[in-house]
């Protein structure tokens, strides 16, 4: 586990728990709950203390079904429902009511099982923790005590905006501490998808709340049919993922029939994305030009399907009939995504990853800035993998060192010089020694950080939205 991770779950845990106990000699045996199995109406009342611990046991149960199943991303975290709940909790009971729910109610099987390391555990929790006991704070100092519907339903949006923003952060430090990733890029990544559903949980959330203060058992049995809609949502996360991750194995498949067409190139298209997304890394690209990155690099090449063989595997010089063939590649692919709208973005790339700096590549002689930003990430990862690997025209691959000195020496000319020094920063080139920096660093072999897999692939946790770091932080 690397240090800055250990000191921040650290941190985390030890911030996290202060605040449950300081929060539960605060605010214990205060008049006001209304957690009980009979509601009370007058939030002067004293409460019932066998009603509060029932009411407490009520939500916990509803929190354990909400986080049940949680859904994984695209960019790592797990999705659950369980904001719902927990958001409800603190609207009925206030910040010991959030907090213990949350850290109650949160629990899931992979824990039990021991599938999560304990340290993961507790980060997981600290960061639902935290945010819920933060976020009924805010309810509190906005709602003034007031029982007005229109009241409370503003600040029980405002407190489930807070929990949201402060639970995703969190992980998102987490994260990007873990995999080594920018925090914009985790924070983004999978917030964009399901942040639509927090303006639909929050209210609900009120709802179940609004239910749950019913007579009698009314509100018990009442607030028991949300768990259909909590379920729903569930299950919209999951058909997300799920038609997203088929579209994701479809473009791999795609890339690789291509590949193997030639068995000099297998996995070149795998390879050059994953070069690829680490310089966008390095790069700070925004998460829409990561998957650009990613969809792009494995697609790069799809229209040399439109290449006869003998011109794709001819092992000597091409003529100039053939090189045309080969050069009018991007354009044809180009023309094969065109149809597939959601692929609009890496349509550039595609089309123009072998425009020279210079202006003397193809297929549109673009110069300089002109040429998209994200073509020319590719066109260096491209270069790159080309020149380490074997060929029908050049069976002993260049080393890395001699690859890197082959991009210093086409910077300006061939490569963007900005895109090169991002890639001489990723860690595919930790140990070469950089012919364009001086001898400072010895040559040696290449050595690979572990990137992270294609979309869907990867492994965090989150809680839904309350969200949780990783399986193993």
């Amino acid at each position: 586990m690397p240090r800055a991770l250990k000191l921040y779950i650290i941190g985390l845990v030890g911030v996290s728990a202060v605040a449950l106990v300081i929060t539960s000699l605060m605010f214990v045996g205060r008049p006001g709950y209304i957690l009980g199995m009979t509601p009370q109406i007058s939030v002067t009342a004293p409460p019932d203390e066998r009603g509060i611990l029932a009411g407490l046991a009520f939500w916990i149960l509803i929190t354990l079904f909400a986080s049940a199943m949680p859904v994984r991303m695209p960019r790592g975290t797990l999705v659950s429902v369980s904001i719902a709940p927990i958001v409800a909790a603190m609207v009925l009971g206030g910040p010991v009511a959030a907090g213990w729910v949350a850290v109650i109610g949160t629990l899931e099987m992979r824990e039990l099982r021991g599938r999560v390391p304990w340290y993961g555990s507790l980060a997981n929790h600290a960061a639902i923790v935290l945010p819920a006991i933060l976020s009924a704070l805010l309810f509190e100092r906005v709602s003034g005590g007031s029982i007005v519907p229109a009241v409370t339903f503003i600040a029980t949006m405002l407190g489930a905006g807070l929990y949201f923003v402060l639970n995703v952060a969190l992980t998102a430090a987490a994260v990007s501490l873990r995999d080594d990733l920018d925090v914009r890029l985790v924070f983004l990544g999978d917030t964009r998808v399901y942040i639509a559903n927090l303006f639909a949980l929050a209210p609900l959330a009120w709802l179940m709340s609004e239910i749950y203060e019913l007579p009698g058992w009314a509100g018990v049995w009442g607030t028991m049919l949300f768990a259909l809609p909590l379920y729903t949502t569930r299950l919209a996360h999951h058909h997300y993922v799920e038609m997203r991750e088929m579209f994701t194995q479809t473009i791999g498949a795609l890339a690789e029939a291509v590949d193997k067409r030639d068995p000099y190139t297998s996995k070149h298209s795998r390879r050059v994305m994953e070069i690829a997304s680490d310089i966008g890394h390095v790069m700070h690209c925004n998460e829409a030009e990561m998957e650009a990155l990613e969809w792009g690099g494995l697609l790069h090449d799809v229209g040399k399907i439109g290449v006869p063989d003998h011109v794709l595997l001819k092992p000597d010089r091409l003529t100039k009939d053939e090189r045309t063939l080969m050069n009018s590649h991007p354009v044809l692919g180009a023309q094969i995504i065109a149809p597939v709208t959601k692929l609009a973005p890496e349509l550039p790339i595609i089309r123009h990853h072998h425009e020279w700096y210079n202006g003397s590549g193809y297929p549109d002689r673009l110069i300089g800035e002109e040429i998209p930003k994200l073509a020319r990430v590719l066109h260096v990862a491209d270069a790159f993998e080309a020149m380490t690997a074997k060929r029908p025209y050049r069976m002993t691959p260049l080393t890395d060192e001699q690859a890197l000195a082959e991009l210093r020496k086409f910077a300006g000319i061939q490569f963007d010089p900005q895109i090169v020094d991002a890639f001489v920063r990723t860690k595919w080139v930790e140990g070469i020694r950089d012919p364009g920096r001086g001898s400072e660093s010895d040559s040696g072999p290449i050595r690979l950080r572990p990137l992270p897999p294609l979309i869907g692939e990867h492994g965090a946790a989150s809680s839904a939205q309350g969200t949780r770091a990783s399986d193993s932080p």
